[in-house]
């Protein structure tokens, strides 16, 4: 490193409940300390990893919350939304801020950053020369939620209501496979396993859900640009017992479905799986719901019990499976964190560059 003090590298615990993810592991987090950063982690009662891991890493350890204390000088890690308080944000933030297509809340939060002259590097926006996103989740956004289908449509030949009930993560993939075997199983022989529509299917998120239906030797269709060009609504996404939507949508289009082709008993078509989960945006694809579901209750019934049409819109999905999905983001992300306050051509200088672009859009002064 040619900087003299060393990069200060906070991992804050993250407070939405359910989430076990993170976005360093204690792997990445001493190869950090080889290159000379410093690294703190907060103790996380959530966590998929033992804080203990990255004590005997070399990181310093904190309680939870206590990021706001640290040297302003810090860049915060997270992945999730911050908590309401404080109402003023001084550091240097690193996470999915969800703020730069207008989604709820973002004028609000871009006004914390700059009332504290902080930054939100954002990692939806970290993007290397020719636009394309650096570490994702969505690999394994598209394989837990091709999952979710698979069970919610089990639980409704089961005649269970809600077809789903609340969720908590595996402990691993195999796990994860297990349950979704013993839940087909259970439907007998006699009964056609369900098939699969998947939009966005060649990307990142598709092909996830993708392999998880291959994991599970169920039918699908992959629909991409092609099947996707001539604009919705698309009246043969009703014809298959599952839809799950891989599309990240980055500008205005006509939506895939619309609630007028919904009238029960008319279609195949029992689950929808909105992996890409954008309710609060003008470019949510699936103008059917208004807010995101969660881990307690994932789905939002469309249908009747008697006619079950149900979605999923669950907007951590990978927090299912914590460990690999943390394991490959860290994987992902680790390149662009070493060249924090290095290279002013970065990728954090682009992200940086979003960052005063949409808080001019706010209306927040500099």
């Amino acid at each position: 490193m040619t900087a003299q003090e060393p990069i200060k590298l906070w991992l804050r615990a993250e407070h939405k409940p359910g989430e076990a993810r993170c976005a360093l592991t204690p792997a990445g987090a001493a190869e950090l300390l080889r290159e000379g950063f410093r690294v703190t982690v907060e103790r996380s009662q959530q966590s998929a990893f033992d804080p203990e891991d990255y004590r005997r890493a070399g990181c310093d350890l904190a309680p939870a919350g206590s990021w706001v204390d640290a040297s302003r000088d810090t860049y915060i890690l997270g992945l999730k939304e911050l908590p309401e308080q404080p109402q003023t944000l001084v550091h240097r933030h690193i996470y999915f801020g969800h703020a730069f297509k207008h989604q709820q809340g973002w004028q609000g939060l871009l006004h914390r950053f700059r009332a504290g002259g902080g930054q939100l590097l954002d990692l939806e926006y970290l993007v290397d020369g020719k636009g394309r996103r650096v570490a994702a989740f969505g690999y394994w956004a598209g394989y837990c939620g091709a999952a979710l289908a698979v069970l919610a449509w089990c639980g409704q030949q089961r005649g269970q209501y809600p077809a789903l009930t609340a969720l908590s993560p595996w402990q691993n993939r195999t796990a994860l496979l297990a349950d979704c075997r013993r839940a087909l199983d259970s439907q007998g022989r006699e009964r056609a396993p369900p098939a699969t529509t998947i939009v966005g299917a060649l990307g990142r998120v598709g092909s996830g859900a993708g392999n998880l239906l291959t994991d599970l030797d169920l039918p699908f269709v992959p629909w991409d640009l092609e099947e996707t060009a001539a604009g919705g609504p698309f009246p043969d996404l009703l014809q298959r017992e599952l839809l799950v939507n891989c599309v990240l949508v980055q500008s205005a289009l006509p939506p895939f479905l619309v609630k007028d082709m919904l009238a029960p008993g008319t279609h195949p078509l029992s689950v929808i799986a909105d992996v890409s989960c954008d309710p609060y945006s003008d470019f949510n694809p699936l103008p059917l719901y208004d807010h995101a579901t969660t881990l307690a209750q994932p789905l939002i019934a469309l249908g009747s019990r008697s006619a079950p049409l149900d979605l999923i819109a669950v907007d951590n999905l990978p927090a299912l499976l914590p460990r690999e999905a943390s394991e490959d983001f860290c994987r992902q992300l680790l390149p662009a964190l070493l060249q924090l306050g290095n290279d002013p051509n970065s990728y954090w200088q682009r992200t940086a560059e979003q960052f005063h672009h949409h808080s001019e859009a706010a209306g927040v002064e500099s």
